[in-house]
């Protein structure tokens, strides 16, 4: 090919690409301009690879006159993209631009759950009575859950039909009861300790029944430690969360871990002992379950029963919560109905 044939080439090239220059109308479309004529594969590239079709005495002019244009074409790009950037981000603020003029939109701010908040109330109190706040796992052995607590090895509560099995020796815990071998394994009394945390049984649901549950449990360790201190603790816990009016009564009841053994209940909140619906005309509500801790526990753990004694109480946290705002269905706690948990 002649030199002159080549120059027309070049001409040709040089107005086709400023007239599409000119034209590009976003960033994107000049990014593709510059591709077609100045990338690896382009076509003023492709210029510069036919400078060998030359004699040698014209190839350095040539040469030249392509470079001249690529950086012609460079620079028009530069100003193309100047004005089409500034044109792109001109549109774009008018279409992010906030109408002022329009009430703003609140936001619904998270609260927290009513069982979170009666948890967190229940160990503040206990924090203030002295004790320790200490957490187990859910995923408990059998010989916490149940062993070393004193149960006997026919008892129900140990049937895989009462408890969720993971494997031969671990369950979900059915109580935070569990905790007490593990802190009587590491610690030596005098001890306060006080656990809140889920516990799960094979149990149906329904209105005062659930799979999963919150327990409380609390025991005391030392020296001289008798029924009256019991009732003391739980006295006081008592009016700290019902009210200082609030009165406690004490029966016989059977737990394996804890001799003697007895059902605590306070005085109804709501009709003073007169009889109401809330204490199904009884004066007195139930609570839970508590008593000394048996001999054989912490002998079990080394600790002397005869210079040591101690108490454990537990109760649950929906059954405070039920209490606290008068409700009376246990599954609204865990149906996640916003029309429920906003009255909190």
């Amino acid at each position: 090919m002649s030199e002159t044939n080549l120059q027309a080439v070049l001409e040709t090239l040089r107005q086709e690409a400023e007239t599409n220059i000119s034209l590009a109308s976003s960033s994107g479309e000049l990014s593709q301009i510059e591709t077609e004529y100045l990338g690896r594969k382009g076509k003023v590239t492709e210029l510069l690879r036919r400078t060998g079709e030359l004699p040698k005495e014209e190839r350095p002019a040539w040469g030249q006159n392509v470079n001249q244009l690529k950086d012609q074409l460079v620079e028009k790009l530069s100003e193309r993209r100047t004005v089409v950037e500034a044109e792109e981000s001109e549109q774009r603020l008018r279409g992010e631009a906030l109408d002022v003029t329009l009430p703003g939109r609140l936001y619904r701010l998270g609260k927290k759950h009513p069982l979170s908040t009666t948890a967190a109330e229940v160990k503040q109190i206990f924090i203030g009575l002295g004790y320790q706040i200490v957490d187990g796992p859910e995923v408990e052995k059998y010989l916490y859950n149940f062993d070393v607590l004193n149960y006997p090895e026919d008892h129900p509560a140990m049937d895989a039909q009462m408890s969720f099995y993971v494997a031969d020796d671990l369950l979900l815990r059915t109580q935070t009861t569990a905790l007490q071998g593990r802190v009587m394994q590491t610690q030596k009394p005098p001890f306060r300790i006080c656990t809140v945390g889920r516990c799960f049984r094979y149990d149906a649901v329904d209105v005062t029944h659930s799979h999963t549950f919150h327990q409380v449990d609390c025991f005391t360790v030392d020296e001289g430690i008798s029924l009256a201190d019991l009732k003391g603790v739980i006295t006081q816990f008592a009016r700290k969360i019902f009210g200082s009016d609030t009165k406690t009564r004490f029966r016989p009841d059977f737990f394996p871990f804890v001799e003697p053994g007895v059902e605590y209940g306070v005085s109804c909140f709501v009709c003073k002992g007169a009889g109401c619906p809330m204490c199904k005309g009884s004066g007195w509500i139930e609570l839970g379950g508590a008593g000394m801790i048996h001999p054989n526990i912490l002998e079990r753990f080394g600790i002397d029963s005869e210079k040591y004694t101690g108490f454990a109480f537990g109760l649950g946290i929906e059954r405070i919560a039920m209490l606290q705002h008068g409700i009376n269905d246990l599954r609204l706690f865990l149906e996640n109905d916003l029309r429920f948990l906003r009255q909190f």
